[in-house]
């Protein structure tokens, strides 16, 4: 009975071993299909729709588009290691050199109600798509932060035959998340910039003023990436959507709203106040957000990327030094209902930061977030009588 006991317990143990291997194994499988699945792996170059999308379209579908190639002349496109960058550069070569920075979730379309006159009237003007926006590529293994845009700059500003950099080199325009960026980049590079226009910047925004179930989906890293990328694409596009058919008055918003990230990217785009109907414009650059949903496919990614790690708010330190420039090379406007980058707001944590009103030309003008578009001769009045142009 003894040796038959040792034959069956000497049986059992290598199934038992098995079975165990097996379980561990199949888990271990598990596991890593889930986590690529739900968490995949970045790509370090995700293209641009130049090289994705255009190829398939024809010369009347491309002429149809919302962001077209012929939108600014001087149109390039800059080899770098995070990718391609569309640069535009045009005015008279001797004129005032003038970089001009985009936002969040459009192209440099935006500014074109800016640019065009500036060159217009004696300026050389630079444009460029922010990476994974427009026809600019979108860097997939790299985190959208301050060093990302400021070091792409310098890309755009090296890639001219003329010279942008050396002391007082240029005058930088930024609007919204690229007023943030031009802050930290006058802030790094004081002596290059000769003058500075904050246009609705972000940087300051308070953290309290985005729903906390909203900063958490974003930053917390719980909800797998694959999946919040799906939702974001999605909110992405029916606010966006729904904002065509009725705008949210600022009157009739709940006490105690917050924005949403993705409220960023609609503001952007649409008047969120009782302002009048959409321009053509406005419809546009509207078209062009669901455009670049459909066909950039480093978007949404880099849109994600942007929420969590970009110039958004907390730059205290970074806007503290601009009180150092001379004063009246620095320049803020406001739009007097923006919901986003509240004039309140900004007049109490920004202006003390960079010197108060002595050291800074600081005006509210007509219009909510998108007033440079939609307000473009007050916004470029405005911007020339603190250069002391005619």
């Amino acid at each position: 009975m003894e040796a038959i006991s040792k034959c069956f317990e000497a049986s059992v143990e290598p199934r038992a071993t098995a079975l165990i291997a097996t379980t561990v194994a199949t888990t271990v499988a598990l596991i890593s299909l889930t986590r690529y699945t739900l968490w995949p792996r970045q790509r370090a170059i995700i293209p641009g729709p130049l090289t994705t999308s255009f190829h398939k379209l024809s010369k009347a579908e491309i002429d149809k588009l919302p962001y077209g190639l012929d939108t600014f002349p001087g149109a390039r496109d800059v080899v770098t290691p995070y990718g391609n960058i569309r640069v535009y550069e045009f005015g008279p070569e001797d004129g005032r050199k003038v970089l001009l920075i985009h936002g969040i979730s459009t192209s440099c379309m935006t500014l074109k109600d800016i640019a065009v006159p500036l060159a217009e009237n004696g300026c050389r003007v630079m444009l460029f798509d922010l990476f994974g926006r427009g026809f600019s590529d979108a860097p997939g293994d790299v985190p959208y932060d301050t060093r990302l845009f400021v070091t792409q700059i310098l890309l755009v500003l090296a890639s001219s035959p003329l010279s942008w950099t050396g002391d007082n080199g240029l005058h930088i325009i930024g609007y919204s998340l690229g007023g943030g960026i031009a802050a930290n980049f006058a802030a790094t590079f004081p002596r290059m910039v000769e003058s500075l226009i904050l246009l609705a910047p972000a940087g300051l925004i308070r953290p309290e003023n985005f729903g906390r179930a909203s900063r958490l989906v974003f930053t917390s890293g719980i909800i797998p990436e694959r999946l919040l990328a799906w939702l974001t694409k999605r909110r992405l596009r029916q606010p966006i959507a729904s904002s065509v058919a009725k705008k949210v008055k600022k009157t009739v918003l709940p006490n105690g709203h917050k924005e949403d990230y993705v409220d960023v990217a609609v503001q952007e785009a649409s008047d969120p106040v009782d302002e009048p109907v959409q321009t053509a414009f406005e419809l546009q650059v509207l078209d062009y957000i669901h455009w670049a949903l459909d066909f950039h496919e480093g978007f949404v990614q880099a849109f994600m990327s942007t929420i969590r790690y970009a110039p958004l708010m907390d730059q205290h330190e970074y806007w503290r030094q601009l009180a150092k420039r001379e004063p009246g090379t620095t320049a803020v406007l406001l739009g007097e209902n923006d919901n986003l980058i509240q004039v309140d707001d900004y007049t109490e944590d920004a202006l003390p930061l960079i010197g108060g009103k002595v050291n800074v030309y600081w005006r509210v003008v007509p219009g909510s977030h998108n007033f440079p578009f939609t307000h473009g001769p007050e916004t470029l009045k405005r911007i020339y009588e603190f250069w002391g142009m005619k």
